[in-house]
């Protein structure tokens, strides 16, 4: 194996602390992971992981060590298409990753009508908590991050940024007998940045009312529907439900609650990510931000 191949291995093992699931996402032999992890080791003079019950964990040195792997990697992909796009802006990547409500309803359009005015650009769109996103623009993953706002002491260059209204929402039944602390909250899953803005809006009425965490934000939007309780959500996402009377919004303190998104890069941008900052720009009708 390259020794690019060999960080990705090391990097899969210690994403999954198995060595057979990091060769199944591979698609190589569990040997050929092991004996990549033992070559880097030996080529580092440290060791890097350890055994831990059936599966394995990284040592101290491996932690930090995999940090600087996942950024070599991603700089390498980046290098790459950098100088094979080098004067062809229209011919290249752009690596995109969002929090799931930005991802699922308000880049599919935008990408789109990208798509249709650069047809040879490749799109590339990870969909993940927002505590996964950001270290991926951090080690060089992804060229542009939607999500809310940045993590304080983040490095990297906010580009634009649209608006976006939290708000509660719940069936016409439930709103009318609708008291915060008698309500079941839907809350979404661990990592999620609408989780824990609802969790602070309830610590600030100082209620602790019932709780239900479902695994995405297409599974609370479904449950609200349902009547199994209320949840915070952006009001773009739940618009549809909210014309047809599926849903109505329920006014508490706080809310609604403006969260802008934010179109984050690296400070110095490849040619085709500059592309898609300008298309939103000029077609999605974001507003630019001179921010870093």
């Amino acid at each position: 194996m390259t020794t690019n191949s060999r960080l990705r291995a090391f990097v899969e093992v210690a994403e999954t602390g198995s060595v057979r699931a990091a060769a199944q996402r591979l698609f190589v032999t569990e040997s050929a992971v092991s004996a990549a992890i033992t070559t880097l080791a030996r080529e580092v003079g440290v060791p890097l992981m350890e055994r831990n019950g059936r599966g394995v964990r990284l040592t101290g040195a491996g932690a930090l060590y995999a940090g600087y792997a996942r950024t070599i990697l991603g700089l390498h992909e980046q290098a790459t298409e950098a100088a094979r796009d080098y004067g062809r802006p229209d011919k290249g990547m752009v690596r995109l990753a969002a929090v799931t409500t930005a991802g699922e309803h308000v880049l599919p359009g935008l990408l789109a009508s990208f798509r249709d005015q650069h047809p040879r650009i490749q799109l590339r769109l990870e969909v993940a908590p927002r505590d996964q996103i950001w270290p991926m623009l951090t080690h060089h993953e992804t060229d542009v991050v939607v999500a809310g706002r940045p993590p304080d002491g983040f490095r990297g260059r906010i580009r634009a940024i649209t608006p976006n209204t939290l708000v509660v929402v719940g069936t016409r039944a439930l709103a009318d007998n609708f008291g915060p602390d008698r309500a079941t909250w839907l809350l979404r899953e661990a990592g999620s940045g609408t989780r824990a803005t609802c969790l602070a809006i309830l610590a600030e009425l100082d209620v602790e009312p019932r709780q239900l965490t479902l695994g995405s934000h297409g599974a609370v939007v479904a449950g609200a529907v349902a009547g199994l309780g209320v949840t915070l959500v952006s009001r773009e996402a739940v618009e549809r439900h909210l014309e047809s009377g599926e849903l109505v919004e329920i006014p508490i303190p706080r809310t609604p609650m403006e969260r802008p998104w934010h179109a984050v890069t690296h400070p110095e941008a490849p040619a085709s990510t500059e592309l898609l900052v300008r298309h939103l720009l000029d077609v999605g009708g974001w507003r630019a931000t001179a921010r870093v």
